[in-house]
């Protein structure tokens, strides 16, 4: 499936090596995603869903200084332009009748599908984190506590829980920037660990879009910003919806 949902991301990006007449997926409206479509998925993306759990809300396991910080944001949510983004156990979950194209239909038949940020349900074990998202500027900042199920050497967070963690506040910010839905490219130049249980701020923006590729970066550091944990690039593509392939 992998294999198939490459070649299709091939295709589409290259549709003029494709035998018989030109097919252009539709483009993404630069104009647009910068305006009132933006507004309409991030109210899409926020709607409160009665009987889900919202992992992205306090529990005993937050640290002070991630407490702290959440509430400086939640604060300027309420002037700023800033949103708090819920975070449910399955994307599916975000947006009612989501789909993705059919070449990357999945075939597993298991009910209690996860993202990999949510697969740890025991609070403080693994992945703590709330995303804030501003529309206007196309930022993001994603508070990351890591636990000890995250570990890699004795103490301090894999680096791999802190790539995902990018790759996951990647993926928010660039669906509700412009629809982004794939990572074609994700480069991280590690320079400290993050100890376990403390708090990593990620900041995240979209630097410019072009056609149909979102291109953003990330600065990952502490909160008082002395320590610099990681820097990273990104690249998202936006894949036509079903209803919009090309004929």
């Amino acid at each position: 499936m992998i294999r198939r949902g490459l070649q299709v991301i091939a295709r589409l990006g290259h549709t003029s090596a494709l035998p018989g007449p030109s097919c252009v997926p539709p483009r993404l409206d630069v104009a647009s995603a910068y305006s009132s479509s933006t507004d309409a998925l991030v109210s899409r993306f926020c709607l409160e869903k009665e009987g889900l759990k919202d992992y992205a809300l306090p529990n005993a396991s937050w640290c002070p200084d991630m407490l702290s910080l959440y509430h400086e944001f939640l604060e300027k949510t309420k002037s700023d332009g800033w949103f708090k983004l819920p975070s449910f156990k399955s994307n599916q979950e975000h947006i009612l009748g989501f789909k993705l194209p059919s070449a990357f239909k999945g075939t597993s038949d298991k009910k209690d599908g996860r993202i990999c940020t949510r697969s740890i349900p025991a609070e403080g074990q693994g992945y703590e984190y709330v995303i804030f998202f501003h529309p206007t500027e196309k930022k993001s900042v994603c508070l990351f506590q890591p636990g000890p199920f995250l570990q890699g050497p004795p103490g301090f967070a894999h680096g791999g829980s802190l790539a995902a963690m990018m790759d996951e506040t990647y993926s928010k910010t660039a669906y509700l920037a412009g629809e982004g839905l794939f990572t074609l490219t994700l480069n991280i130049r590690f320079k400290n660990l993050i100890p376990v249980g403390s708090l990593a701020v990620l900041n995240v923006k979209v630097d410019k879009i072009e056609d149909q590729k979102l291109y953003m970066s990330c600065v990952t550091q502490s909160r008082d910003q002395q320590t610099l944990y990681a820097k990273s690039s990104g690249v998202f593509f936006r894949l036509p919806l079903e209803e919009e392939s090309p004929q």
